[in-house]
């Protein structure tokens, strides 16, 4: 058996590749944080004119449009979920940081990589299991919209699955010994 030494220009050129590969990553993250937090404000401008709707339509039509309410629920929980996102990368979630500082650097820096591994896994779980309820609930349909039940979890999915990449993003992060720089900054 041979080893087969690589030169170590070709070694830090494959590094430097890699590390690229790494920044265009996390740049990808933020854009897909800013643009999940623009459709979550257009969904919440949506949610009010769904809503201001069915308020007019009660008390001055005297006609509630069926349909408004339904539509605002949906409307909630997709706005809902991709804050839940974006807090994640952007690290605007709750946290116990009193516990951390009482560790040594290295201590400190083992303790946030398991919290992001856990979010990781957390995030996974939840996109796995509602993908299985979405699919299990798809041909009933939401009553005044005629859409699949399956739309309800559509977003925890979709949710899930961005908690996944934020988590990666701050585990690479840490590991390169940087930190995620939040989406709006």
């Amino acid at each position: 058996m041979s080893v087969q030494v690589i030169p170590t220009a070709e070694r830090r050129a494959a590094g430097g590749a890699f590390a690229r590969a790494l920044d265009c990553y996390a740049r990808g993250c933020a854009m897909l944080a800013r643009l999940c937090m623009v459709l979550s404000v257009a969904g919440l401008v949506c949610l009010i004119v769904a809503v201001s709707y069915q308020i007019f339509g009660r008390h001055v039509l005297n006609s509630t449009p069926t349909w408004a309410e339904s539509l605002s629920l949906l409307l909630v929980l997709y706005v809902t979920m991709m804050g839940a996102a974006v807090a994640v990368r952007d690290a605007g979630h709750i946290g116990f940081e009193s516990l951390a500082q009482l560790l040594p650097p290295r201590g400190q820096r083992r303790l946030q990589l398991f919290v992001h591994a856990l979010v990781l896994l957390f995030g996974a779980l939840m996109a796995w299991q509602c993908g299985v309820l979405a699919e299990s609930v798809h041909s009933y349909k939401i009553p005044n919209l005629g859409l699949s039940e399956g739309w309800k979890y559509a977003p925890a999915t979709l949710s899930g699955g961005l908690i996944v990449l934020f988590s990666l993003e701050h585990i690479i992060a840490l590991l390169r010994n940087q930190k995620v720089v939040p989406a709006w900054h």
